[in-house]
Parts: structure tokens; C-alpha cells; sequence
């Protein structure tokens, strides 16, 4: 989720939740969940959407570097024009490619268009290309906050849906013909997929490879990163805002003569998704941002290249080294345990709630 860096957003939508209870009530009901539909061209092809002004780390660059590892289809990252691409909350890339270029490679048209949290969730440009691919027949996946993207482009109505607890009541208040579905990572529902918090873009990624290449192939690219599970299940029960959450938020922010900068050296061939959880979860503290520090331009693991920042306008930063051995999923709870160390439990917890991501069970 682009989850909205202001406490006074926070303080209100905790009032409104609490206010709005009947409503999620009578927009939620049980799950029976569809299959995410196969492919429908013999060579898949998947584009990873981005807008160029913002669009949240986790959920493009985990997909993208995920399905490109699994080598089952053409996967093409696309921005809504070329140029630098800013995510959301720390690190950018730059993406030659943006969806005019796709069209012309791709008539056809993707097999699957990937939809992260946006800086802005009406993008012209993005709202449109969405609504013509997924007449084209694509199968459209809104990851967290994405589904506020799709939903402008009118996919989301009287349909079934997931995404992050925080924007429960936004989509329903947006789409009054569309269901919420409770306790599920992602919900498939006549070609339109959507999915609870960022942290679910690594199961939703790997069932797409299910889809696409079937349960072996899938099995192999999850234990290759460090999932073990990518079913439909989640229990949303933790993932409210309560008084110490609203606590906690409110110290780190205003303390802000306490806000540091962790800084994560980076090289050629680094981990896209080891990457992006780890600076993404430092950059949900309220009490630090994350910034991958190298002295030119780096190409990450999946190909995509990265812009980080030099190391000389750093040299006060907390420096925060990944680990190489470590699978990339079991990155998050690495870097949870060192944000639990360094800035205490609480702070941890809000992390976790942001990310909507439960240690208990992981991935």
C-alpha cells in the first residue's frame, strides 16, 4: 500500500473504521474462491505497470522480478511514459519502455497487467491503458492499493475483492455493487485479481506462475526465494488501527530530530526482491527512509536498472548491509527483527500493520 505518511489521514480513518463497522459488515461475505485464470495466448506475455511520478516498491518490483525468474512468460515492465520511474517509499528505476511501446510490440495485447499502489490512482494515461487491456482480454491484478487504480477504470464493480484493510471503506464507498471478501491474500473474480497488503505480492506472484506453468513449476520458484506458502488464506483479524499503533505513529512523527537515513550499499546483480522488502519495511518506521547507495547506476538480478544514490551524500546514514545468503522473501522478517532491535517492538508492529504482514505465518 502507498500507505499515507500523514497522522492526521491515520487519526481519521481509525474514526472512520470504528464508525463504518456495520457497513464492512454487510459488504463482506464468505470466499469461494475462482482459480486465476490460465493464460490465454500460447506465449504469455505479463507487463508490470508503473507511473512514473510514483508507484509503491514492493508491489512492482517483486512481481516483476519474481515472474521474471520463473522464465513462463515475456515480462515487460512498463511506465506510463519512459524515464525515471519513483517508488514509493524510497528507491527508483529507470524503464526505457512505456505503454505506447508496449502497444506497439504487443497488438495483442498482455496475458496478465500487473496494477501496484499508485501516487495517483486516476493517471489518465494509466487508467486508460488498464481499461483497454483488460478489454483485450487481459487478466487485470491489482496488488494492495492497486485496486483503487482498477476501480477507476471500472473493474472492481459488482465484482469480489480483496486489498489492503486500510482502503476497505474507500472501495466500498467507491463501488457500492462490489463485494469485500474477508480473510483472503488475493481473490480472483472474472478476470480481475486483487490482493491484501504489499507483502502479498510474493504469494500472488507465484501463483501466477501456477497458473501459467502448474503446481511444480510453481513449488520450485517459491522454495528458490523462500515461500512456502501461496495460498489464498489470511487471516485479517490483526490489522486494525488501535491505541498503541495511533501511539506509536504520533511519537515517531513527531520526534522527527530522531529520523535517520539507512543506507543500503547495492551492486550489480543485487536481489530486486531482497531489496525492495528491506527498504521498503525501514522506510514504514516514521523514524527512517531507506536509500540504496552506489556510485553509478546499478542493474539489478532481474534487469531492471536501479538509480541509487551516491554514498558521499550519506556518510551519516545507518548502514544496513543485506545479507547473501539470505533467501529473498525471508528478507522482510530479517529486517523486521533489525527494526525490533533498533527502534523497539512497537515500532515493528507498525510496520508490520503498513505492510500487512503477519510474522506468525510469513509467506
Amino acid at each position: 500500500m502507498a500507505f499515507p505518511f500523514r497522522f492526521v489521514s491515520i487519526v481519521v480513518m481509525a474514526s472512520l473504521q470504528m464508525a463504518s463497522g456495520a457497513t464492512h459488515a454487510r459488504n463482506s461475505i464468505s470466499a469461494g474462491d475462482m482459480p486465476i485464470p490460465p493464460p490465454r495466448q500460447k506465449q504469455p506475455v505479463i507487463a508490470v505497470l508503473a507511473l512514473n511520478e510514483g508507484t509503491e516498491t514492493t508491489d512492482f518490483l517483486v512481481p516483476y522480478a519474481v515472474l521474471r525468474r520463473a522464465n513462463v512468460a515475456t515480462v515487460e515492465a512498463v511506465a506510463s511514459k519512459p524515464g525515471r520511474v519513483n517508488l514509493m517509499p524510497a528507491l527508483a528505476i529507470d524503464l526505457p519502455n512505456d505503454v505506447a511501446s508496449f502497444d506497439r510490440r504487443y497488438p495483442m495485447g498482455a496475458d496478465y497487467v500487473i496494477v501496484p499502489a499508485m501516487h495517483s490512482d486516476n493517471d489518465p494515461v494509466i487508467i486508460g491503458w488498464i481499461h483497454t487491456q483488460a478489454a483485450k482480454g487481459a487478466v487485470i491484478v491489482a496488488i494492495c492499493s492497486g485496486a483503487l487504480v482498477a476501480g477507476n477504470a471500472g473493474l472492481l464493480d459488482h465484482r469480489r475483492f480483496a486489498g489492503h484493510w486500510y482502503d476497505k471503506a474507500t472501495l466500498i464507498a467507491r463501488h457500492p455493487g462490489a463485494i469485500h471478501v474477508p480473510n483472503r491474500r488475493y481473490i480472483a473474480d472474472h478476470g480481475i485479481v486483487s490482493t491484501t497488503g504489499v507483502s502479498a505480492s510474493v504469494p500472488i506472484s507465484v501463483a501466477i506462475i501456477e497458473a501459467i506453468a502448474g503446481r511444480a513449476r510453481a513449488t520450485s520458484v517459491a522454495d528458490s526465494i523462500g515461500a512456502s506458502d501461496w495460498g489464498t488464506t489470511h487471516d485479517a483479524t490483526p490489522f486494525r488501527i488501535d491505541a498503541r499503533n495511533l501511539q506509536t505513529l504520533a511519537i515517531n512523527t513527531l520526534t522527527f530530530w530522531r529520523r535517520e537515513t539507512i543506507a543500503i550499499p547495492v551492486k550489480d546483480g543485487i536481489d530486486d526482491i531482497q531489496l525492495a522488502l528491506a527498504a521498503d519495511a525501514w522506510s514504514r518506521t516514521y523514524r527512517s527512509t531507506a536509500v540504496a547507495v552506489a556510485s553509478g547506476s546499478v542493474q539489478m538480478r532481474s534487469g531492471l536498472t536501479l538509480e541509487p544514490a551516491s554514498p558521499t551524500t550519506h556518510g551519516n546514514a545507518y548502514w544496513v548491509r543485506l545479507g547473501p545468503d539470505t533467501l529473498p522473501a525471508n528478507q522482510l522478517r530479517s529486517t523486521l527483527i533489525d527494526i525490533g532491535q533498533r527502534y523497539g517492538h512497537a515500532t515493528r508492529k507498525l510496520v508490520e500493520l503498513t505492510m500487512e504482514y503477519d510474522d506468525r505465518g510469513g509467506f
